[in-house]
């Protein structure tokens, strides 16, 4: 903890890099970082492994006095407060599960500033009042702060009384982070947190990393099997619906040879605990679970993500999918979908609580789920992003229905829209465009205004389609707590004034689409990444920690692809700072310098000539590597050292001319030119290594 002076700038971005080993900021990280540390309210509302927790863990260190955060899940406090110890920072928690000595260890710390942070549950939270009525606290974090609002999708009673920290500590800043909240749930957190006034940090909730497939329901169990065997030995999440099958599907992977898990909440304390625990630890790869699975792991290196049933809402479903991929490296995601999962919903819901708006919810989820747009653009757009360009990373991308061009159809639809003042909702807007003669449009006198009928050509089915299409493409809204009316948006205007091209998708008349497989390339036996996880998951067992404490996934692939051997080099990898240095340093950098150690390679050399081989049978670098079982980097260096010994190499067939010019373009543009890791973030982790390598070698013949 610092003085009592404001942090500078640089004062942060020194913390950054000391404790958690990175270079930048994330998008908006600064901006609420700095808002917090002048005493700000704040409410934050970013996507899973956007990098909420460093909007508060980085003031807590930067700030004098100790930061009171209040977490949900007693269960996952110690890994998080395992993460921050690694990092060197003085963490601890609070609950009812430690035994009287710990707890009494924690007071006394608390009790004599030997802390930066707390967590604590908000059930536990009054039993620290009489210690921190005593002690500086330098801000208050509310994480997964949705818990507060009925609104949202995981209400939890306890957060109701958290209203008067706000009352009782005026001065201290607050801040509320969730990763889904919509407008409705963002505006019921602001005033049930009495901070009304607190600025709203809304990030982009595009996880381009992630993989969006939505499959058909049939033969679900086959279809797993059949994804698993494309992803062995990977972390993965299967969410069902109930608990009967969690246990069936979790009996039929064990049987098929998989090693996994059920987990729900019929299942005790210690027996959830134990499964969490082998999850986060790696002993136990595969989950199948309910939705009470998962809120709050910070577990970085789950590799996918399968729906087993149709959720209830959008936002559920993207917190859960955002398990995935928290370090940023490619992660797939699957939802099976099938309409007696949709009918089960419905009859959960019906009779429920709020059960128009929970109906309304569900309504936007199906929608998703039968898009015959870019997916990506369907949950974008929902969270109140306008993106213009397909992603190139789902199924709908990968597999295009047949597109025609709609823009008179989307003018039609978006005209009646305006005509009928904003007022309507869906099925009432399809009933005037297609001349329906039924009470409710007569009563209204929609029969006497222009776009009456003017889609009269099109089916109710396809129509309804459609304009399912233009809300996924962001050209219409739905105000859901409005009776589902919808409205025009700044892209609707583009097409009715502007010229705007639009392209809809045909339905479909098969309820069924193909399902492609991605066979990704595996790890070799023996590879660096390989044994760099291996020697993670031996240190993780020492320090009885999880793995990803150690070092994540990302982390580990830098390293690969960096194959640092010196200190200065190891503390320029992702996720290194000085504290993991100095603890796992040594360790990591001799198994690399031991990887990389190999004869003085001769000319003529039998390993040389393998790779010469390959090179003039026309294969790439990447398939070279896995023919040969070595790292990229390793042939990078074989193909510079055989043009050395006089080998006529066309570089040309293993980088684009273009690509070249990017990099030497982007010399006079990054942060180190002297850096090969300023270039890879330049070009946002999009070109390896091995190209930057490369084409800085042209730029020096």
């Amino acid at each position: 903890m610092t003085n009592s002076a404001l942090p500078t700038q640089q004062d942060l971005h020194k913390l950054l890099k000391t404790h958690f080993g990175y270079d930048g900021f994330r998008p908006n990280q600064q901006e609420i970082i700095e808002s917090i540390c002048n005493g700000q309210d704040a409410l934050v509302i970013m996507p899973t492994g956007g990098g909420k927790s460093m909007c508060f863990q980085l003031p807590a260190l930067a700030l004098d006095g100790v930061a009171l955060v209040i977490s949900p899940l007693i269960a996952l406090m110690k890994d998080q407060v395992d993460a921050l110890r690694a990092n060197g920072i003085k963490a601890a928690y609070y609950n009812s599960t430690q035994p009287p000595e710990e707890t009494q260890k924690v007071l006394s710390d608390l009790q004599h500033n030997a802390l930066d942070l707390i967590y604590v549950a908000p059930e536990s939270l009054q039993l620290l009042d009489p210690v921190l009525s005593t002690i500086k606290i330098s801000l208050i974090a509310i994480d997964e702060a949705h818990c507060i609002s009925s609104w949202g999708h995981d209400f939890r009673p306890a957060y109701t009384q958290l209203g008067y920290l706000k009352r009782r500590y005026p001065e201290t800043p607050l801040v509320a982070l969730t990763a889904t909240a919509d407008r409705s749930t963002q505006d019921d957190i602001a005033q049930q947190l009495s901070i009304p006034q607190a600025k709203k940090y809304i990030s982009s909730f595009d996880r381009p990393n992630l993989y969006l497939d939505v499959r058909p329901g049939q033969k679900r169990n086959e279809q797993i099997l059949d994804f698993l065997e494309d992803h062995p030995f990977e972390s993965g999440i299967i969410y069902c619906l109930s608990r009967k099958s969690t246990e069936n599907l979790a009996a039929k992977l064990k049987s098929n040879g998989h090693n996994a898990a059920a987990y729900h909440a019929g299942m005790s304390a210690e027996q959830r605990s134990k499964v969490q625990e082998d999850f986060i630890n790696d002993t136990t790869p595969i989950i199948c679970a309910t939705i009470a699975f998962g809120m709050g792991i910070d577990k970085s290196n789950v590799r996918w993500v399968i729906h087993y049933n149709m959720p209830k809402n959008l936002e559920g479903y993207y917190q859960e999918i955002g398990r995935a991929g928290r370090d940023g490296l490619p992660s797939h995601t699957v939802l099976f979908y099938s309409y007696a999962d949709t009918m089960q919903l419905r009859q959960f819901i019906d009779g429920a609580k709020n059960a128009d708006y929970q109906m309304a919810k569900l309504d936007r989820m199906q929608q998703y789920a039968e898009a015959l747009s870019c997916r990506r653009k369907v949950l974008i757009n929902y969270f109140g992003e306008f993106l213009s360009q397909d992603c190139g990373n789902c199924d709908i991308c990968k597999n295009a229905p047949a597109y025609f061009d709609g823009t008179v159809l989307t003018q039609k639809v978006l005209s009646g829209v305006a005509r009928m003042q904003q007022k309507e909702a869906m099925g009432t807007v399809i009933d005037v465009l297609r001349g329906s003669q039924n009470a409710q449009v007569y009563d209204k006198g929609y029969q006497n205004i222009k776009t009456y009928g003017a889609a009269k050509d099109v089916s109710w089915r396809d129509l309804q389609q459609y304009v399912i299409q233009m809300i996924n493409q962001g050209l219409l809204e739905i105000r859901f707590r409005e009776s589902g009316r919808l409205l025009l948006t700044p892209l609707s205007k583009e097409v009715l004034y502007d010229g705007k091209k639009i392209q809809l998708a045909k339905p479909s008349k098969e309820k069924a689409k193909p399902i492609t497989k991605e066979r990704k390339p595996k790890k070799p036996k023996g590879s660096l990444f390989e044994k760099l996880r291996e020697l993670r998951a031996e240190l993780a067992r020492e320090a009885n920690v999880a793995a990803y404490i150690v070092f994540s996934d990302a982390s580990l692939k830098d390293m690969e692809d960096q194959e640092p051997v010196t200190q200065k080099q190891f503390l320029d990898i992702q996720g290194v700072g000085q504290a993991k240095m100095e603890k796992y340093g040594a360790d990591f950098l001799k198994l690399i310098k031991e990887h990389l150690k190999k004869p003085k390679p001769k000319s003529g050399s039998k390993t040389y000539l393998e790779t010469k081989n390959l090179i003039q049978q026309g294969l790439s670098l990447e398939e070279i590597a896995e023919t040969r079982k070595l790292t990229i980097g390793s042939v990078y260096n074989h193909l510079i050292k055989l043009h050395e010994e006089g080998m006529e190499i066309d570089f040309y067939q293993f980088i684009q001319p273009v690509e070249v010019k990017q990099v030497h373009d982007a010399i006079l543009k990054v942060a180190d030119p002297d850096k090969l890791k300023s270039f890879y973030e330049y070009f946002k982790e999009e070109m390896p290594y091995w190209k930057i390598r490369l084409a800085l070698f042209l730029k020096g013949r």
